[in-house]
């Protein structure tokens, strides 16, 4: 690959990133708060999952 002039590159870069159409203020907004509310459901879910695994390990390995 040839390489190429350190100016051109930053003149695409520029133009590159004039493409970008970037989120407004209130996607960010409901955007985060929609992960934080997944993040929640998640850990939630896993925490009863492992509760459950954890009662059936300790069943099983109390009887004797």
């Amino acid at each position: 690959m040839a390489r190429t002039n350190p100016l051109i590159f930053l003149q695409q870069v520029r133009t590159e990133l004039k493409k970008v159409v970037w989120p407004s203020r209130n996607e960010t907004l409901v955007s985060t708060i929609m992960v934080l509310i997944m993040v929640l459901l998640a850990s939630l879910f896993f925490m009863f999952a492992d509760q459950l695994i954890s009662f059936a390990v300790q069943s099983l390995l109390s009887i004797r």
